[in-house]
């Protein structure tokens, strides 16, 4: 009787161990709206990451963008996310009016990777050509608190204006916004993302539309995180020269939460794999290992600092 309780026993320890011993790996990827760019690489890291890491499962999360993606990571929510460099800055120091209660201390980064092009698009019919030519019309900025409703306030700003000189603002995502141009119900998008975003090429493919300029004084204006930069002609149909614009770093980031290991791993598999992030959207094109481990606001993680080390950008 004694060794058949005893024996239950350890059955039984196992049966509760066993779980944690083959306890699986969770990825959270923070994404953004799933018309954006943030989304479809999102879903690339995501298959990348479930292939070729052993025992983890990947789930990708359609968010608000950089903001939310940095609030949820902050909260133990999420392993990755996609953030504008603004935001992350904005995120660090505890700007409250960038949507930031107190400063988010946990976040790491894993690395830079392309530039989010600031692209103002106006119908045509509606006469905007200029950023002055926004006053008065109907402006889609993004969504509240969003990476790109921030960079909407910048733009503005720079440009001597604010929401007040708009006709009527509305805060709305990426498809969203291009719906109700389609349907005569706004006039203009702010969109931040990266070039060809799914959104604007659906609305020059089924309008005629004006890519608006942001002239290299305003950006300057606003100094970095911000720089000078073209949409090439081509970008959108209809377009048929380039235009000056802003762009800002996007970064993908992490939590302290996240062991070093994982962090490792993380970093290394999208550097390894830059072909299939290219092949799942054009912005993808743009990220280069060269100049990832630079101009973060937030102190990279340790184990993406391995894997850096190990590549010779860091000593």
């Amino acid at each position: 009787m004694k060794s058949r309780l005893l024996g239950a026993v350890v059955m039984a320890a196992c049966v509760l161990s066993a779980p944690q011993a083959r306890a699986q790996q969770f990825i959270n990827i923070l994404t953004g709206g799933t018309s954006g760019v943030y989304y479809p690489l999102g879903v690339a890291i995501g298959k990348i990451y479930g292939d070729k890491i052993p025992g983890v499962k990947t789930q990708v999360q359609a968010t608000k963008a950089s903001v939310e993606n940095l609030v949820l990571l902050q909260r133990g929510s999420g392993e990755i996310a996609f953030s504008l460099g603004d935001s992350l800055k904005a995120a660090w120091e505890g700007d409250e009016e960038a949507g930031f209660k107190s400063k988010l201390d946990k976040l790491r980064v894993i690395g830079a990777i392309y530039p989010n092009y600031i692209q103002i698009v106006a119908t045509a019919e509606s006469g905007i050509k200029t950023l002055a030519d926004l006053k008065g019309k109907s402006l889609s900025v993004g969504a509240p608190k969003s990476g790109t409703e921030l960079n909407s306030r910048a733009i503005l700003k720079a440009a001597g204006m604010d929401y007040k000189d708009i006709g009527k603002v509305e805060y709305l995502p990426f498809a969203e916004s291009v719906d109700l141009m389609k349907n005569r119900q706004l006039t203009a998008t702010l969109q931040s993302a990266g070039l060809g975003v799914a959104s604007l090429k659906d609305l020059s493919n089924s309008s005629e539309i004006t890519v608006v300029s942001v002239p290299k004084e305003v950006v300057d204006k606003i100094g970095p995180p911000f720089v000078a930069a073209t949409i090439p002609s081509g970008t959108y149909k209809g377009q048929d020269k380039d235009v000056p614009t802003a762009a800002v770093i996007n970064y993908l980031v992490t939590s302290s939460a996240v062991s070093d290991d994982v962090a490792y791993q993380m970093t290394k598999l999208i550097f390894d794999n830059l072909p299939e992030l290219a092949n799942a959207h054009a912005a993808g094109r743009e990220i280069k290992l060269e100049g990832a481990a630079t101009g973060s606001p937030v102190p990279l993680h340790p184990g993406a600092i391995r894997y850096y080390k190990e590549k010779g950008l860091i000593k």
